[in-house]
């Protein structure tokens, strides 16, 4: 690698490497474009005379870092004669060859792959693969030693110049390639798709009889559509299947442009195995249609063909039915929603572990708990408490606060009488006390005797009209102002 870089026009490389300068172009534009890992490996730059008319641009290749970086050197000669594929496997299998690395064709797949199309990015098949190894064994560049590498594998050996001159071969002049051979009767092995490989051109010829508008008529010949209505329909074959599976009588004829009508084929036969295995869904089949009835009668028939009795799939059935049926609101949901699917999703499929005795957890046919199902939930539910107590010592540890002051002792309970006694207001004065005690009074003797006696024994001894004017409003009498 140069390290003033290359100013050689796309014309003078196109020369150099026998191409089109549109196959040059393009094979610039993906070295400048960086890939997966973000890197390019050739940086252009466009360059301009003083006289602002463009030169040929300056274009560098990335240094490789040797102490980083894994990488292989490859013959300049390998570069221009081989293939871009076949150069590709030739790169891997030198890479490997010095790290000294076995090879599978899975791996090989994995660095060729579809370029355009809709299978872009995609690695190739393995007849492809072998065949551009075979392709490449042809050309000298690497030996094929079939089942000589580890563990059976064949073993590819690449070399640093060829075995035999190829074509760019200046000290040797190509040979004349021998004549074609006759087409085989077998459809013919075409390498990628339906032409030869050609370097930057269109397969095609122009046909000057069919790209011309006005012209077709000349060719004659045309196109006639059979139509399967009418007289070239199939007759209807009368069996003894229920009205569900014959198909629909139709007299209407259907024009080219119209959609597929139902189904005129013969009506669907169920074997003796499968109808009995279906006995316990026997009321729901003719309410299925006839395609997932089908459907039906192929699993039953898989299921059967593995080893697994009529009887269990009989039992297996009956018991997830009736567990259906149980429930009201559950059979109307599965009505519904197709009895037919799901006895292809839920009723014929056996649920269990990995052990083929196991039905729904349970040994067949001694109806025992499987042993494994137990040890896989024992082992659930220890896990499950394990984490729940890993959860519970992660969880941060919060400090009791401390306990306050003790309450203080509560005062005994005094029951006291509802309603309150009457106060004792002691004997009756008689008229001349009363008349003596009124003469007598003054008004501090009347606010005594109403804080000792009260205001009833106050208005008994000193009168109405000498003790109201005394009265504060608690004490009047009947609680009602004075």
């Amino acid at each position: 690698m140069r390290p003033e870089g290359c100013r050689a026009r796309v014309a003078t490389l196109a020369e150099y490497l026998s191409l089109s300068k549109s196959a040059v172009e393009r094979a610039l534009t993906q070295l400048t474009t960086a890939g997966s890992d973000g890197i390019a490996e050739v940086t252009t730059e466009r360059k301009t005379s003083r006289d602002g008319e463009g030169e040929s641009a300056l274009r560098t290749v990335r240094k490789v870092d040797t102490d980083r970086e894994l990488f292989v050197w490859l013959p300049a000669r390998a570069a221009t004669s081989l293939p871009p594929r076949q150069l590709r496997l030739y790169a891997v299998i030198s890479y490997a060859q010095i790290r000294r690395m076995p090879l599978t064709l899975a791996e090989l797949r994995a660095v060729v792959r579809h370029q355009y199309g809709d299978s872009a990015g995609q690695p190739l098949g393995e007849r492809q693969v072998k065949r551009l190894l075979a392709d490449l064994e042809a050309t000298g560049w690497i030996t094929i030693h079939h089942r000589q590498g580890p563990r059976g594998r064949h073993a590819y050996e690449a070399h640093l110049r060829p075995l035999h001159p190829v074509l760019d071969d200046t000290a040797e002049e190509p040979t004349v390639p021998p004549a074609p051979a006759a087409p085989a009767t077998a459809t013919p092995d075409i390498h990628d798709g339906s032409a030869p490989r050609t370097a930057d051109g269109s397969p095609c010829r122009d046909d000057h009889r069919t790209d011309r508008l006005g012209r077709n008529d000349e060719l004659g010949g045309g196109i006639r559509r059979r139509r399967d209505t009418g007289s070239y329909g199939p007759a209807p074959v009368e069996n003894g299947a229920w009205d569900t599976f014959r198909a629909a009588p139709s007299d209407e004829k259907r024009s080219n442009k119209a959609a597929a009508g139902p189904y005129r084929g013969p009506g669907l036969q169920l074997s003796p195995r499968v109808w009995q295995v279906l006995e316990p869904v026997h009321p729901e089949l003719p309410g299925i249609a006839p395609y997932v009835l089908r459907r039906i009668g192929q699993e039953i028939g898989r299921q059967l063909s593995a080893g697994v009795g009529m009887e269990r799939l009989t039992t297996r059935l009956l018991t997830r039915y009736s567990r259906l049926t149980a429930a009201g609101p559950a059979t109307e949901r599965a009505r519904r929603g197709e009895v037919g699917r799901w006895i292809l999703g839920a009723g014929l499929p056996r649920h269990g572990c990995r052990l083929d005795s196991c039905e729904d957890g349970t040994t067949w046919p001694t109806g025992d708990r499987c042993a494994l199902c137990a040890n896989i939930a024992a082992t659930e539910q220890a896990l499950t408490a394990a984490a729940a107590e890993e959860a519970r010592a992660q969880q941060p540890v919060v400090a009791e606060p401390p306990p306050g002051p003790p309450a203080p002792p509560r005062p005994p309970v005094t029951w006291l009488r509802w309603p309150p006694p009457a106060p004792d207001l002691g004997p009756e004065p008689t008229q001349d006390e009363r008349a003596q005690a009124r003469k007598a009074a003054t008004d501090d003797t009347v606010r005594q005797a109403l804080a000792e006696l009260g205001a009833p024994a106050a208005i008994r001894l000193y009168g109405r009209a000498r003790v109201v004017p005394h009265l504060t409003t608690d004490q009047h009498d009947g609680g009602t102002p004075a």
